[in-house]
């Protein structure tokens, strides 16, 4: 600001101007800020007799630019500043004030990138020129989403823009034989880009707007696109379904190769995760729309705005209640205090995991053989309790901010939400990347490792991945007197690959 209390930014913007550089360069025809602000007259822009007054600024700029002046004020545009008309643009309304640049600057407003985005979008996106004068709307909208429009979005230098087609300061309306997109005219104008153009080719739509448009072209994609949506569902639907209940049932088969014996997870534990599981899932889902609602996620809940923070505030509420129950669990009972003993992380860890990763990389070195839990279930375990931590104290931050601005500052707020946002996509990933992995698709556990639906595993399975867990297998020994023999546990050099039983390589025959 400068001592007067005005900013100085105008200043700093005419100097980066296509004016300010001509000016640096020596130029004496360029204008400076007497040309148009004027000498000892300066008014402010409000004032009807000010240089930059809005219906004053095409004669303020014809000084210069005559013959440019003279072709806007017979455009469409111009002759509604004739008029009085305010919503018009001008000439500061599509270059700009202080920081005009050239059109070839990819900072420039009308420069081919900014103008549909843009420049032009200002007036013709929305609905006030439909309102007050019957002018199409959604023309941004319908261009990007053109063939024009898409190459544009792709960077394309020469594809057609607003400009292109319209004309620049000349613009008209499509019933004047003058304008550049009159019927008369179009095979000319198209042909700038298309030499060689038809009358029929020419007169193809630009702007794609068949789900609101009634001409025989519009009808006839919408009629294609209900059939292929259609068909999409009939047809991946009927596959989805088919390999559905193939996939159930060779999973069912490969599951009941050995007698599952060993509990996993106790019924209580398992409906733990269970609504850990819902909660998790809708938060990710309602979280990600309500972050991105523009996004394709936004259309996946089927729900508006509202309810959607309703939903995603319920889930969270329900995701805390389980964090609270299984603290109370773990403190309570039995099964829950030796399930905190057997997470808790040690040196072995450390040493496991380096002993795996050369294991499979083949560097040599035996497999080891864990516990109850391996160090990637103690991680993983030790994970979800700091994000659960994490995002319900800055999600309570946010939802009662009103509250906690009382005694927190504003800047927290903005640190809560980057923090929420941040461990969100953390915890997704996590999810997909690793747990996803060790129940679906890890080799031995595939298709799915079946603890999570009803607590049971195999002694087999158990014994090759924690063989050091002598009090379980030995319970589970005893429990089943007619279980299959387990065999030996690996000794580091695939012994567990010879132990697979006949009866599932017959499964994998038999399908």
């Amino acid at each position: 600001m400068g001592r007067s209390g005005h900013s100085t930014q105008p200043f700093y913007s005419y100097e980066e101007s296509v004016h300010g550089r001509a000016v640096a360069n020596g130029s004496t025809k360029a204008a400076v800020c007497t040309d148009c602000h004027g000498v000892h007259e300066i008014r402010r822009a409000s004032d009807e007799k000010s240089s930059i007054f809005k219906f004053n600024v095409p004669a303020t700029c014809a000084k210069c630019h005559s013959a440019v002046e003279q072709e806007f004020m017979e455009s469409t545009h111009g002759q509604a500043v004739s008029r009085g008309n305010s919503l018009a643009p001008v000439c500061t309304d599509c270059h700009g004030i202080h920081s005009i640049k050239a059109h070839l600057d990819p900072n420039s407003s009308v420069n081919a990138q900014n103008l549909a985005r843009v420049t032009c979008a200002r007036c013709h996106e929305g609905v006030r020129l439909s309102e007050e004068f019957g002018v199409e709307g959604r023309r941004s909208t319908t261009y990007l989403a053109s063939y024009h429009g898409l190459a544009s979005k792709l960077g394309s230098q020469i594809v057609a823009n607003c400009a292109s087609c319209h004309g620049v300061h000349n613009i008209l309306p499509s019933n004047d034989p003058r304008s550049t997109i009159s019927r008369n005219n179009l095979v000319h104008t198209c042909g700038h880009c298309h030499p060689g153009v038809s009358e029929k080719f020419a007169l193809g739509k630009v702007h794609v707007d068949a789900p609101i448009s009634a001409d025989i072209g519009s009808v006839a994609v919408r009629w294609v696109r209900r059939f292929y949506l259609s068909m999409i569902f009939a047809v991946i639907g009927g596959m989805v379904l088919h390999n559905l209940i193939i996939w159930r049932r060779k999973a069912i088969l490969r599951r009941d190769v050995y007698p599952r014996t060993v509990t996993r997870m106790n019924r209580n534990q398992r409906w733990q995760h269970l609504v850990l599981l819902a909660s998790f899932l809708t938060l990710v889902i309602t979280g990600f729309a309500l972050k991105y609602p523009d996004s394709w996620l936004a259309a996946i809940p089927l729900m508006g705005e509202k309810l959607r923070g309703i939903v995603h505030r319920f889930a969270a509420v329900l995701m805390m209640g389980a964090g609270v129950y299984h603290l109370v669990y773990l403190i309570l009972t039995r099964d829950g205090r030796r399930l905190v003993v057997d997470l808790l992380p040690e040196p072995k860890d450390a040493t496991d995991m380096v002993a795996i990763l050369r294991y499979y990389l083949g560097m040599g070195g035996e497999k080891p053989e864990f516990k109850r839990f391996n160090y990637a279930e103690k991680a993983e375990y030790w994970a979800l309790v700091w994000g659960v931590i994490v995002m319900a104290s800055t999600g309570i931050m946010l939802w009662a901010k009103v509250t906690v601005g009382q005694v927190m500052p504003r800047w927290s707020f903005d640190v809560a939400t980057a923090i929420h946002f941040y461990e969100a996509v953390l915890a997704s990933l996590a999810i997909v990347v690793w747990h996803l992995y060790q129940v679906f698709l890890d080799p031995d556990n595939y298709p799915m490792n079946w603890a999570w639906w009803d607590g049971k595993v195999s002694l087999h399975h158990y014994r090759q991945e924690h063989g050091l867990d002598s009090a379980t297998l030995l319970d589970a020994a005893q429990g089943d007197s007619t279980a299959t023999p387990v065999p030996p546990a690996s000794d580091g050099k695939g012994a567990e690959n010879r132990a697979t039983a006949p009866e599932e390589v017959n499964v994998e025959r038999d399908g």
